[in-house]
């Protein structure tokens, strides 16, 4: 199997009038890889999706797919689901696999239940999960080198979501490349590599583990978790709340617990293992660059 990018993202950048959307991005996707691009919304992962996929011209660098810049030709090589899944509302099931497969010159896809038995539903008419299920046979059908998701498991429930997950590791394990865009820090383990995007820029790159090195974080525990968020945010803390729990990224318990005290909070501060979100969160606050 060649080892030669199928993505890559050469100091891509894009300014929209005064506003940098994208800013001097690189990376590459390899096969049989799956490469998340991780960042809260807004921070420019389907601007960088967009310019792969040659829907939008750089500002500055170079993006290529299947190592050519992307255009039409190319771009039958690839298999694509857009936040908006790119379905015909007003189509069955059955009609929008035919049209598909027919852009592509493509066989239909043989259908499985539960879409099986509704292959003659208007897709409008479908649940979400639903409709991300058929958007990912859709893509898939004409047999794509390469992958790109952006958001595919938005919207879905946990069971939904995992199974969408088990047909991504299964194009990837017959050496499809795969890009897949997500706010779901948790989808994290799901991939090889992490991209880590924030206002635009990259702001680190390597697996969950090697993120999260031996990065910690500060589990606070309080009767008053409002004003312990609001005492540490304004402090400038890396502070992030999970239900009730406030927690504190790559902090010294010492510290947070000096910080609470001054401001008249009672807690107790543990340190903890960082997860995934509290380590972007404090590469964020550029304290753990």
């Amino acid at each position: 199997m060649s080892q030669d990018p199928l993505l890559q993202a050469d100091r891509l950048s894009r300014r929209f009038g005064a506003f940098t959307a994208v800013d001097d991005v690189s990376f590459t996707v390899g096969p049989g890889e799956v490469v998340g691009l991780l960042g809260a919304n807004g921070a420019g992962k389907t601007t960088v999706i967009r310019m792969l996929l040659g829907l939008l011209a750089p500002t500055a660098g170079r993006a290529l797919l299947l190592g050519q810049v992307p255009d039409l030709d190319v771009r039958r090589r690839l298999g694509y689901v857009p936040q908006s899944m790119g379905l015909y509302q007003d189509l069955s099931v059955e009609q929008n696999l035919e049209f598909s497969a027919g852009s592509y010159d493509a066989p239909v896809a043989v259908l499985k239940p539960p879409l099986l038995e509704l292959r003659d539903r208007l897709v409008g008419d479908l649940s979400l999960g639903l409709q991300r299920q058929l958007a990912f046979v859709v893509a898939l059908q004409h047999r794509p080198e390469v992958l790109v998701l952006d958001e595919p498991t938005s919207g879905v429930g946990p069971l939904s979501r995992a199974g969408l997950w088990d047909t991504i590791r299964g194009e990837a394990e017959h050496g499809t490349g795969v890009l897949v865009t997500t706010h779901y820090m948790s989808e994290a383990a799901e991939c090889d590599r992490l991209l880590l995007m924030f206002a635009g820029r990259l702001i680190a790159a390597g697996s969950e583990a090697d993120l999260i090195g031996d990065t910690t974080a500060v589990a606070v525990s309080t009767q008053d978790w409002a004003a312990a968020f609001k005492v540490l945010g304004d402090a400038g803390e890396p502070v992030t709340l999970v239900g009730r729990g406030v927690r504190v990224a790559d902090r010294d318990a010492r510290q947070v617990a000096r910080l609470l005290s001054d401001a008249g909070v009672p807690a107790t501060c543990d340190q903890v293992p960082a997860t995934i979100e509290e380590r972007m969160a404090s590469l964020a606050s550029g304290s753990g660059a």
